[in-house]
């Protein structure tokens, strides 16, 4: 019962409203040893699918996105392309959302997105302060 109770507070998951939100997953998860200064290089880290989308490594398990796959008409292109998104900014807004809708395990996108995912499954789907609200004067303990 405590291993299932660690795997659900390990993995987290978040909707994404669309293509552009995937892409900016995908590439926040990809410079995630960068920001924990594990390496400088995305490229060089082996457990991550950076390798497979700049064309180093084969991709014998990985599933390409359709998104990633249009975006150039060969390999090379591809890898081209991304090596190019990786090395532009993630403003700090986006970082602060994807992380925030990730570990609240909110719907990431639009105000809009989050309106119609809670309005489907009646659960609210944006995201909350990380704490309390201050207590009013007079309010009961």
């Amino acid at each position: 019962a405590t291993s299932d109770c660690y795997k659900r507070q390990r993995y987290k998951a978040s909707l994404v409203a669309d293509d552009h939100y995937l892409l900016q997953c995908l590439r926040y998860i990809e410079l995630n040893p960068v920001r924990a200064a594990i390496i400088d290089d995305p490229s060089r880290y082996p457990w991550s699918s950076c390798q497979t989308h700049l064309g180093l490594r084969p991709a014998n398990r990985l599933a390409h996105h359709p998104v990633w796959l249009a975006s150039g008409s060969t390999p090379a292109e591809r890898a081209q392309w991304w090596q190019q998104f990786l090395h532009e900014a993630i403003s700090d807004d986006e970082l602060a959302a994807i992380r925030t809708t990730l570990q609240q395990q909110r719907a990431l996108g639009t105000t809009a997105f989050q309106a119609m995912v809670q309005a489907k499954t009646h659960r609210f789907a944006g995201t909350r302060p990380a704490h309390r609200p201050p207590k009013q004067k007079g309010q009961a303990t």
